[in-house]
């Protein structure tokens, strides 16, 4: 909405008694609420407010407050030289900003509307494209009859329907010869009754959002008809300004009071009543409304308030000349205006910062612009170089250097260093395997209660692996059971070569099962390790979540590779056993003299006992020696069946160890790192972004209109910032 009228080339000095002409004279030059030591900072105010910086932080403001018809608005004409019309339901409504710019060399009047944050995409939209540029005061009416409708408040005395106030605001920034640098805002009177109780809580809340800015100085307006304890802006202002630096009473409308109530109204203004403020109190004589429609200039008014309180019995009640009158308060608004600034200006700066910081950081979070091809291609190749670069350092653990923030540890979780947890996973990988791999588990009768009442042959009980657990004697009669239906051509004491084979397959028989758990969780941990490094390389979620599927089918299909590898190395463990490991006949020695001491230790045993009545003395002579080997050769037992089941059973147990070893080495080398944890790195690299065609590039990581109107938003909005900084450090 837009009103483009030329400004009037009529001598502001024609009309000086007149309100519709627009005469900046009487805004600046008559009343001058500004000094030299104040200027150059109102300036700094004025530029960063004009920046568009104002909206985000908090910038030095008046605001003008109080009840319905306390007077607010001819105080706010008071202060800025600005004569708000008097209809009935016009002027509080809604929050009216008044910004006033000095630029003598320019003259420009314009109304727009900020809309406020409840308000949806397209209800914004509307009321932000609200423009009117005018040219004199008496324009003043229609426009705010214009903003009333576009913000769908309800028509004076219409009861139902639309509401009758709104939370947006309407701007007046009125640009010329001003003499002002300043914002002064007139709220809605503050209501405590209405049909619509949602009424009542707008006015409310939007009356506290000013209130609650500590740069905002609180003119508190409360008529001197009333008792000002019932007027809830002094206790509202009290509750957000507790120190008391930024609110100022103002009692109008003194001359509407009943006769001899002035002692009560004059305690008030001296700050001597049960309400009383830190900044104290002014007085002040509202123009009457017939004066208003003669045309009062500022000069007049002025005389007529000098007049009025110089007359009894005003004259007599000991007023502080200084607090009476519309000229004494602009002069005090603007010495609290001097040292308000000055106290205030450095949280501006350090808030502007704050802002700056989080602005940068919301612009790297977009990532580098990419609208073109090109552009798409540098930025994928970028970070597939640092994905890349982040692989690489946790297969490596090179866990410092610049990516040292990714593998930075939180409490007991460092998942994120892969090559740490890949190896603990191997050794659990290779520990299980030890404690579960053997399909028959031998342990002693005091270890397992369940094999102390069992026959030898029994196998009893199973475990929470569903290892077979038996006892030495179980172990030794399944071997027997095994060699008897496997025996062929040898002489007996030997054992047909098949026999080793069977047993050895049916004892590693879990090794597949614990083999595939292993590499599943593995898989599980690189999956959450790369998981972990897109999101730190990646700030952008819809390509984050592109790169991720491409990664997870290479992953998956290294997987697969390395699920056909284990398959080979169980179908290399399923052939006949070769092994040319010397720990294995090291270990088959080992057992083989174990159990010859074992037996002869036996049959010394039963010796002593039966041939020497428990008492042993060899000497050196022939005959006691021929003795002993004849007593020892009468024990010498040789069950042949026996003898092949030991040497067989002796066999088996050396080799599984070693086949074991072989087979956990082969799983962890040749199945985890060959096929899923050295091809990490090229699941997404530089190389694979170069073979990327236009359409697959744009499918992959385009940028969305809404990121390039946040990015070309947020790039604006920070050269805002970085302007309004130099303009405070001036």
């Amino acid at each position: 909405m837009e009103n483009d009228l030329t400004p009037t080339s009529e001598d502001p000095g024609s009309s000086e008694e007149q309100w519709t002409a627009i005469d900046f004279r009487r805004v600046g030059d008559e009343l001058g609420l500004q000094s030299s030591r104040t200027s150059q900072r109102l300036n700094q105010i004025d530029r960063v407010r004009a920046n568009g910086v104002g909206d985000h932080v908090a910038l030095p403001q008046l605001v003008v407050c109080g009840d319905q018809s306390a007077g607010k608005s001819s105080v706010l004409e008071g202060i800025s030289g600005i004569p708000f019309p008097r209809q009935d339901g016009l002027c509080t409504r809604f929050a009216t900003e008044i910004v006033l710019r000095h630029a003598p060399q320019a003259i420009c009047m314009t109304a727009t509307i900020i809309p406020h944050s409840s308000r949806d995409d397209e209800e914004r939209r509307r009321l932000a494209s609200f423009r009117l540029e005018f040219h004199a005061f008496d324009e003043l009416p229609g426009i705010i009859e214009a903003a009333s409708q576009s913000m769908g408040i309800r028509p004076s005395g219409d009861a139902f329907g639309a509401p009758a106030f709104a939370a947006d605001v309407l701007r007046l920034e009125l640009v010329g010869n001003t003499g002002l640098h300043l914002t002064i805002v007139d709220l809605p009177g503050l209501i405590s009754v209405s049909e619509n109780e949602r009424d009542v809580q707008l006015v409310s809340n939007l009356v506290d959002s000013y209130l609650e800015s500590s740069r905002t100085i609180v003119l508190a307006v409360v008529p001197a008809s009333s008792d000002v304890d019932t007027q809830g802006i002094i206790q509202r202002a009290r509750r957000y300004d507790k120190d008391g630096v930024r609110t100022v009473g103002i009692i109008t409308k003194p001359d509407l009071i009943n006769v001899g109530t002035e002692q009560r109204v004059a305690r008030l203004a001296k700050n001597m009543d049960r309400t009383k403020l830190n900044l104290g109190f002014f007085l002040l004589k509202n123009p009457a409304p017939a004066e208003l429609r003669e045309g009062l200039s500022p000069l007049v008014r002025k005389q007529a308030e000098q007049a009025f309180f110089s007359s009894e019995p005003w004259s007599s009640l000991g007023l502080d000349p200084s607090r009476i009158g519309i000229e004494n308060l602009r002069r005090f608004l603007q010495e609290l205006l001097d040292s308000h600034i000055e106290r205030e200006l450095p949280k501006v700066r350090e808030e502007l910062r704050e802002l700056l910081e989080r602005n940068c950081q919301d612009l790297a979070a977009l990532g580098t612009e990419r609208n073109t091809p090109g552009q798409i291609r540098i930025y994928l190749t970028q970070i597939s170089a640092d994905f890349h670069g982040v692989v690489r350092a946790g297969i490596d653990g090179d866990y410092g250097g610049r990516d040292a923030k990714f593998f930075n540890v939180h409490d007991k979780d460092f998942a994120n260093r892969l090559r740490a947890v890949v190896h603990l996973e191997n050794e659990k990988f290779a520990n299980h395997m030890r404690e579960y791999g053997q399909t028959r588990k031998v342990v002693s009768r005091a270890d397992d209660q369940s094999l102390e009442s069992a026959d030898e042959a029994t196998e009893l009980s199973l475990n929470e692996k569903g290892q077979i657990i038996v006892s030495k004697e179980g172990m030794a009669a399944w071997v027997k059971e095994v060699y008897l239906r496997t025996r062929g051509r040898e002489l007996p004491g030997n054992y047909n070569h098949a026999l080793l084979a069977e047993l050895f397959h049916s004892q590693s028989l879990n090794w597949a099962k614990i083999a595939r758990e292993h590499v599943d969780a593995v898989a599980k941990l690189v999956s959450t390790f790369l998981e972990a490094a897109l999101k730190f390389v990646i700030k952008d979620v819809k390509v984050r979540q592109n790169v991720q599927t491409c990664v997870q089918k290479s992953v998956q299909a290294n997987v697969k590779r390395a699920i056909d590898e284990l398959d080979v190395l169980l179908d290399d463990e399923a052939r006949q056993p070769i092994t040319y490991n010397h720990y294995y006949t090291d270990n088959i020695q080992k057992a083989r003299n174990d159990q010859s001491k074992h037996d002869i230790q036996n049959s010394m045993y039963d010796a002593i006992q039966n041939d020497w009545n428990g008492k042993f003395h060899v000497s050196n002579s022939s005959d006691e020696i021929e003795k002993l080997v004849t007593s020892l050769q009468q024990r010498v037992v040789v069950d042949m069946t026996k003898q092949a089941c030991s040497e067989a059973q002796n066999d088996l147990t050396a080799y599984y160890k070693v086949a074991m070893k072989t087979f956990v080495d082969n799983v962890c080398r040749q199945v985890i790192e060959r096929h899923i944890i050295a091809k990490l790195p090229s699941v997404f690299e530089p190389v694979i972004v170069s073979g990327y065609e236009t359409e697959e590039l744009l499918r992959m990581a385009a940028e969305s209109a809404q990121v390039s109107t946040r990015r070309d938003e947020a790039r604006h909005f920070q050269q805002l910032l970085e302007r309004s900084l130099e303009d405070l450090n001036v």
